[in-house]
Order: structure tokens, then C-alpha cells, then sequence
């Protein structure tokens, strides 16, 4: 793990309980700390500081945290920048990862899991390949998630590429994805 004693870490969740805990870890660690609670809000807090880490919540209550991405490059393009979600898909993995996240991590995730995916910037060619492969159900989620993102997010057009019902689509979306 890299010693980011010292460095400014921005945290930007809606999870209230979720940053408090984690900023209070953090603290601890001697890094400083600042939150928000939306990436309207970060991009705000961008005028008058300029982090050299920042975690950031993918699914939040009105903006994406991807659409946060390209204004903390702008700030800082030596930034690590942690994409955390507890609706993990390989599809928004690549899409934070080319619009310029370091890293990219499921919840529930802990202080020090945080700080070794900041720290981990190469590569890993020797990563464990999963034995079993994905459900049934996970590959469903995985692959609404790609037909989501080739229509942009569009939840109509989405449904229509699939031949599902709105409605179904949008239940379906609701739903946290399954494990594997």
C-alpha cells in the first residue's frame, strides 16, 4: 500500500453514514479529508481545493459519479481517483477506467481495500480468474448494463434494444445486481 500520509482525499458519496465513517478512517490514517454528498456538489467544492485522491460513489441520488470524472481530471490529471458502487458491472468498470478513474471497487469496501486500489496503479497479469463462471441472472445484469451504456443511459431506448417492457427494465434496474 502507497503512504498517502499528508495528501488531501475527497470523498463524494450520498451515503451520509457511509462518509462519515470512512472520512473518520481516513483521518486516521493522516490524510485530509473532505466530503460530498453529490457530484453536483464536489464539482462545486473543486473552485477551492484540489485533491490528490478522491473516492467516488458511482450510483447517487441525481448524478452518475461518471459524469464527475472529467472535472477532477481537470482539476488535478495526477488525481487517483477510486471508483466505489455497490452496483459493480464490468460495463461501468470500463467506463470509469476510460474516463479517467485509477481504480475500481465494489461495496462494501474498507479503509485500507480503499487505499490499496488508490495505491494500485499497474496493471496485475497474474490476477485470479474465477473458477466458477457468472449466473445465469449476473450475466443478464451485465448485459442490460452494456445495452445501457451503448444507449446512453436511455432506460426507453434501452428496453426497446432489448425487447422488454419500460417498466420491466426499470424493476429490473432497481434491483441491486446479483454476486456472481
Amino acid at each position: 500500500m502507497t503512504d498517502f500520509e499528508g495528501k488531501q482525499l475527497l470523498i463524494v458519496d450520498d451515503d451520509a453514514t457511509f462518509t462519515r465513517i470512512l472520512a473518520r478512517a481516513m483521518k486516521r490514517r493522516n490524510l485530509e479529508v473532505a466530503v460530498a454528498h453529490s457530484a453536483e456538489e464536489a464539482e462545486e467544492m473543486l473552485d477551492q481545493l484540489t485533491p490528490d485522491l478522491a473516492t467516488v460513489d458511482l450510483k447517487m441520488e441525481n448524478a452518475s459519479g461518471l459524469t464527475l470524472l472529467p472535472a477532477l481530471k481537470a482539476c488535478n490529471p495526477e488525481m487517483q481517483i477510486l471508483v466505489l458502487t455497490g452496483y459493480a458491472s464490468i460495463t461501468t468498470a470500463v467506463e470509469a477506467i476510460k474516463l479517467g478513474a485509477t481504480n475500481y471497487l465494489p461495496k462494501p469496501a474498507d479503509a485500507d481495500e480503499i487505499l490499496a486500489a488508490l495505491g494500485n496503479q499497474q496493471p496485475d497479469p497474474d490476477i485470479e480468474v474465477a473458477q466458477q463462471p457468472m449466473s445465469v441472472n449476473r450475466l443478464e445484469w451485465e448485459h442490460i448494463q452494456k445495452v445501457l451504456a451503448e444507449h446512453e443511459g436511455n432506460v426507453s431506448a434501452t428496453a426497446r434494444a432489448l425487447g422488454m417492457h419500460r417498466r420491466t427494465l426499470q424493476r429490473k434496474l432497481a434491483k441491486r445486481p446479483v454476486k456472481r
